[in-house]
């Protein structure tokens, strides 16, 4: 310890007294209470109010009156609130106070961060979020970290498996590096965080089964197929075991996401987003995300098992590569699920990147084309609840497939027949006429820097929607990207995204709930 002289002595401080401190960079405020001395650091840990404005209480309690946050002075912390106050080492030669005012070593201040930090998610509290990340940062580590040391925290409180916060981290930390600024880094690094917390809030624990089985990727996708999550995490946990990479397990949990039409998609994009996560996150993150993701994989809806979308099934059956028929958007557009998947199978002998850039193309005319009456609807079947979601996922989903099929080439029947079954399900919910001529992009690099950087201080409350505005970015982007020539959708995609990033998105539906609620109980019997 080094002790400085205050210049304050014991005296100085009767009655109520207090002195405040300037140095080294601090504001360190002394007090005595019940015949005893203080120090601590001025700024209230909550907003930085100063403490020595402060009530002093019964029992040695401060309270800084500006949010009724009171603070133990002898070991700093919360009594009511969240935060702890800093308290420094005294010493007393005669009457004068002396006072340490050296750091604690950087991995008690770490330490001292991650635990802030659990207690913020648990409380979903989003500032504090933002303080204790800052502090990692001070204390000279890589506040990347904290969406890593977040990921281990709430592992056990997925019930249902990976969610939006860790595909969208992937972004998130891509975001942040190329933040303009350190402020604009530490709101992308923020961001999943809180999302995390979001998605967790409250949540009771749902453990992963523990045994280990050896890695089989027959059996794995034996497993998954028969919905047994035991053994699919048991093989998982082999696999992890002997230190396989992700890059070698991705092919087959690619083939584990597309062999349903599952989950809205989400099963694709989370297998690549997996793995764009552990690559930035590093080795460390490579279990709790793993698991994460095939109880995701496990658990997702089987929506080719719904009526709308049986015929993908026998679809499938008859794709044997003979149909020759060229295949154009325009061919596409407009056609419900079942006259699209009959057009796209006329089509099977052609290059899968043909195909895929037809349905892309529908997709993306549908997204420039909906029709917001549906998002802003009070009196629709609740069937009809469609928004902007059910349009960027065709973006976000063929983006993924994409990756994915490159990667493994068999699954491009599965992946082509699902973006059609996007296109199709979507068609009565646009409008044939619009103002798409007002949305169109001229320069697509620059309009999508410009809307990343808007991302840094978006204003949604809600984590899901900001995370799907940077996913449906951050896709638009990889499919520019791939670009040799430009691609007949680049135009509609680009002016669709450019529509969705700036019309209303209706998130609170009210009106439409209570009527839909009244309507159900009424037919319940």
């Amino acid at each position: 310890m080094t002790f400085i002289a205050t210049g304050v002595k014991r005296t100085d401080l009767a009655g109520g007294t207090r002195k405040l401190l300037r140095a080294q960079g601090k504001q360190v405020l002394l007090l005595a209470a019940e015949n005893k001395t203080f120090a601590i650091a001025n700024r209230c840990p909550h907003e930085g109010y100063p403490l020595s404005e402060g009530t002093l209480n019964p029992g040695c309690l401060l309270t800084c009156n500006w949010h009724n946050w009171k603070f133990d002075l002898r070991t700093g912390e919360a009594v009511i609130g969240r935060d702890p106050v800093r308290t420094y080492p005294l010493q007393f030669r005669g009457e004068e106070i002396f006072i340490d005012l050296t750091d604690p070593p950087s991995d008690a201040r770490r330490l001292r961060a991650l635990k802030g930090l659990e207690a913020a998610i648990s409380d979903n509290d989003f500032p504090r979020m933002a303080r204790e990340i800052a502090r990692l940062e001070h204390a000279g580590f890589d506040a990347s970290t904290a969406f890593l040391h977040a990921v281990q925290f709430r592992q056990d409180r997925l019930e249902d498996g990976m969610t939006h916060a860790h595909a969208a981290g992937a972004d998130w930390l891509a975001l942040a590096a190329e933040a303009p600024s350190q402020d604009a880094r530490l709101a992308a690094l923020l961001e999943p965080v809180g999302h995390l917390a979001w998605d967790t809030l409250g949540a009771a624990e749902f453990p992963y089964a523990a045994a280990i089985e050896a890695w089989d990727e027959n059996r794995f996708l034996d497993a998954m197929e028969r919905e047994d999550e035991k053994e699919a995490l048991g093989r998982i946990r082999g696999a992890i075991a002997t230190n396989l990479p992700y890059e070698q397990l991705r092919p087959t949990l690619a083939a584990a996401a597309l062999a349903h039409y599952a989950d809205f998609g989400h099963s694709a994009i989370y297998v690549l987003k997996a793995g764009q996560l552990i690559e930035r996150l590093g080795r460390e993150a490579h279990e709790p995300v793993l698991l994460a993701l095939v109880r995701q994989l496990v658990q997702a809806r089987r929506e080719d098992r719904l009526p709308e979308f049986r015929s993908y099934g026998r679809a499938l059956s008859a794709w044997d590569g003979n149909g020759r028929a060229a295949v154009e958007a325009k061919d596409l557009i407009g056609l419900p699920v079942g006259q699209i998947l009959g057009r796209t199978l006329q089509s099977s002998a052609r290059p899968a990147h043909e195909i895929y850039d037809a349905l892309l193309g529908a997709a993306a005319w549908n997204l420039l084309h909906f029709d917001l009456a549906f998002d802003r609807a009070t009196d629709n079947a609740i069937a009809d609840n469609v928004s902007w979601l059910d349009f960027t996922h065709a973006l976000t989903f063929a983006n993924a497939a994409r990756v994915l099929c490159e990667e493994r080439p068999e699954l491009w029947p599965k992946a082509l027949l699902q973006m059609a079954l996007f296109a199709g399900r979507n068609v009565g919910y646009v409008a044939a006429q619009g103002e798409q001529f007002a949305w169109r992009v001229e320069d697509p690099a620059a309009f999508l820097r410009d809307e990343k950087q808007a991302l840094f201080d978006h204003g949604i409350v809600e984590p899901i929607i900001a995370c799907h505005r940077l996913k449906v970015l951050f896709a638009l982007e990889s499919e520019l990207g791939l670009a040799v020539e430009e691609r007949p959708w680049r135009d509609d995609l680009c002016a669709g995204v450019n529509r969705y990033l700036h019309s209303p998105t209706k998130r609170h539906h009210g009106l439409r709930a209570a009527a839909q609620a009244r309507d159900f109980i009424a037919r319940e019997g």
